[in-house]
């Protein structure tokens, strides 16, 4: 690129500027306008601010780059000084001391260090460095223990992938009804309140009923439950008011089966579309009362709990248990069978209505191999691992192992239809036949 005349910026500037134009006018005149415009003059500077002799020949490369490189030589013969001036790329910069106020030097901007991160391998160690400039804000990399850590735990084995959890409401989204926006607010609402409508440990305080006869109660129930075809709400609705009461009051043998019936009226007007009329539970009873005792019964047991009706049971858990079980309708009869045994007997009593419905699934899957028993997505909607129902789920299977036998058959008896897959005539699960349970054979 061609050079133009560069004049020293002085108070003589204009004079000299003067003289270019007429030298410029001049070349024109003989067209010679190519070569001024090239630009022949060259003004260089050298030591004690000098002018060094005018060039009046065509600037080639090769003699350009001369001259740059004598005054670099001289400006560096006089380590840079502020009245040196250096001829760059065909431009005059010049430098008068006092002319303008000193600029402050740019302060030299130091590079951080780059983070290093070492990794850890068996037989090296490895520096991976970090991109310079990246933020304190960014997420640092793994430090050094949790990388030893996490290996020490992969050499033992230990670091095993998470199981996944599935999200067991994902096809319910569209349906109103499974209210999946509420379902988890629901669910932890009746853990919460699941003891307050519970029943305390009662038999110490009623002195003519004992565990056998309300087995005897509850197994008679569960057949007139199947005999009305009621909701399976109903059933364990009707358990629920029977134990809430007999905590309450106490009652004789005479009236025991009198508040079965008037418990299974009240659940039944509670939970049924259509329930059954006073006449039709005093035919089922063989006449043993009449309606105006079941009436007065009833209106008894509703006073003596406060109208206090809408409880979460075991069936409420078991419902959620069974969806997040993800298994097939074997499984979910066989629950519903062992549930069902399980609140027959008083033995399962000190167990809250969750532990009960989480111990159903888990021994329904015990029975029928459905491997793995226990899983992460049980264990997330139940709220309890696998070592906290085991009690739990071999007291049941103990129940299973005896049903045949005992004289007590009505849950036997109603699972043993093909219409509920026959699952009682199942073997039970062997894992878990190592619990004994002779103090509550019936």
């Amino acid at each position: 690129m061609a050079s133009r005349h560069i004049v020293q910026q002085q108070n003589g500037g204009e004079a000299a500027i003067g003289v270019n134009k007429q030298k410029i006018m001049g070349a024109e005149k003989k067209g010679r306008r190519a070569l001024n415009d090239i630009g022949n003059l060259v003004t260089v500077r050298v030591a004690d601010n000098k002018p060094a002799a005018q060039v009046s020949r065509p600037v080639t490369r090769s003699f350009r780059a001369k001259l740059l490189d004598n005054a670099q030589n001289a400006a560096a013969e006089n380590n840079k000084n502020a009245n040196g001036a250096v001829l760059l790329d065909g431009a005059l910069l010049e430098k008068r001391a006092g002319a303008r106020k000193p600029v402050a030097a740019k302060k030299a901007v130091i590079k951080p260090k780059p983070e290093e991160i070492i990794e850890i391998s068996p037989n090296t160690v490895e520096k991976i460095a970090e991109k310079p400039g990246e933020k304190s804000s960014k997420k640092k990399g793994p430090t050094l223990t949790s990388v030893l850590t996490a290996r020490s735990k992969a050499a033992c084995g230990l670091s095993e992938p998470k199981a996944q959890i599935v999200d067991i409401d994902a096809n319910d989204v569209n349906n109103d009804l499974a209210v999946v926006e509420y379902i988890e607010d629901m669910y932890t609402f009746y853990k919460s309140a699941e003891n307050e409508g519970r029943a305390h440990d009662y038999m110490d305080s009623q002195p003519e009923i004992n565990e056998k006869m309300r087995a005897i109660l509850i197994d008679w129930l569960v057949q007139v439950h199947s005999k009305f075809e009621l909701s399976p709400e109903t059933l364990y609705l009707t358990i629920n008011i029977v134990d809430r009461y007999l905590a309450s009051k106490t009652t004789s043998r005479r009236e025991l089966q009198l508040v079965g019936m008037s418990s299974m009226l009240i659940a039944s007007k509670y939970e049924e579309i259509w329930a059954p009329e006073v006449h039709e539970l005093v035919n089922i009873s063989d006449r043993t009362y009449s309606n105006k005792q079941i009436l007065v019964m009833e209106k008894q047991i509703l006073g003596q709990l406060e109208w206090s009706l809408t409880v979460p049971t075991p069936y409420v858990f078991l419902l959620r248990f069974i969806k997040a079980s993800l298994t097939d309708s074997n499984v979910e009869n066989m629950v519903f069978f062992l549930a069902e045994l399980g609140i027959m007997n008083y033995a399962t009593f000190k167990y809250c209505p969750s532990m009960i419905a989480a111990s159903s699934v888990y021994a329904a899957r015990c029975t029928l191999n459905m491997a793995p028993f226990w899983n992460e997505t049980l264990k997330l909607h139940t709220g309890f691992s696998e070592s906290e129902i085991v009690d739990c789920a071999k007291l049941l299977v103990s129940f299973h192992s005896m049903a045949a036998e005992q004289k007590l058959k009505g849950v036997y008896r109603k699972y043993s239809s093909s219409e509920r897959g026959a699952v009682a005539l199942f073997p039970p699960a062997k894992s878990l036949l190592g619990f004994t349970l002779s103090n509550y054979s019936l």
